[in-house]
């Protein structure tokens, strides 16, 4: 099967004041579609960098990023960024709304969009509220259904959980692996956590280096569905905790 994202030597570099920064360089990646990959790395290595070449708000210094159409997704991508960047001034179902604005539905189609997407996380019935009448992981689904609501192929996430409390952080890992499930979305996942990268995902890629690149690339042999309290996860987290280390360095774990 043709990869629904193809990254060849890739390369970003910013210059300012006469000073040239390199930030990616020769940087290899193949996604399959329907591909749960995370992405881990050292703070500042360029892990939110690549989510943001791929959306097109940094043009890559050199090399080349393919995405392939994908039949039945009205966008090739969205991102979901770790705080939710809602709206303060609208409510949740016209945040949701907002990337809606300019497509061609009907007024219907888009309030069913927007149900569909809040019922999806779990939020029907709370499309009326305002942001601030909602607890830190319910608009971090809003967020989540602000992405959904737009029917990307691809759905890139950015650290979406971490500033989360734990129990809700673990609800909405188990909900992102239901959605992933259902409707088979290419997901890349930007995370600090290797466990969280462990549970979630298919394939974890290590970016290291300055500038960075691909230092690793490990398919997860867990079966699905996983289970938290599985003894086997458990000791399989610790056996792929120790074989990154080294691509990805100690602060980043």
């Amino acid at each position: 099967m043709a990869p629904i994202i193809s990254i060849e030597n890739l390369g970003l570099a910013h210059e300012q004041s006469g000073v040239r920064t390199e930030i990616l360089a020769g940087l290899n990646l193949a996604v399959a579609p329907g591909e749960f990959v995370a992405i881990v790395g050292a703070s500042g290595v360029g892990k939110s960098t690549l989510l943001r070449v791929l959306m097109g708000l940094h043009a890559p210094s050199s090399g080349s990023v393919e995405i392939r159409a994908t039949e039945g997704a009205e966008r090739r991508m969205a991102l979901v960024f770790q705080d939710a960047r809602l709206l303060p001034w609208r409510r949740v179902d016209a945040n949701v709304a907002f990337g809606l604005e300019k497509s061609r539905l009907s007024a219907a189609e888009k309030s069913e969009r927007v149900r569909e997407a809040l019922r999806n996380v779990g939020l029907e019935g709370l499309g009326r509220r305002f942001p601030h009448q909602l607890s830190g992981g319910q608009r971090q689904r809003v967020a989540l259904a602000r992405a959904l609501a737009v029917q990307p192929a691809i759905l890139l996430m950015d650290e979406p959980f971490s500033a989360l409390d734990a129990p809700t952080r673990r609800s909405l890992q188990d909900e992102l692996i239901r959605l992933q499930r259902d409707y088979k979305k290419t997901i890349l996942f930007v995370t600090h956590d290797m466990e969280e990268a462990i549970y979630l995902a298919d394939r974890v890629i290590a970016l290291g280096g300055a500038p960075a690149g691909v230092t690793a690339s490990v398919q997860i042999p867990a079966p699905r569905p996983r289970r938290r309290d599985d003894p086997a996860l458990a000791a399989l987290s610790v056996q792929m905790i120790a074989a990154l280390h080294d691509y990805v360095g100690a602060e980043a774990i």
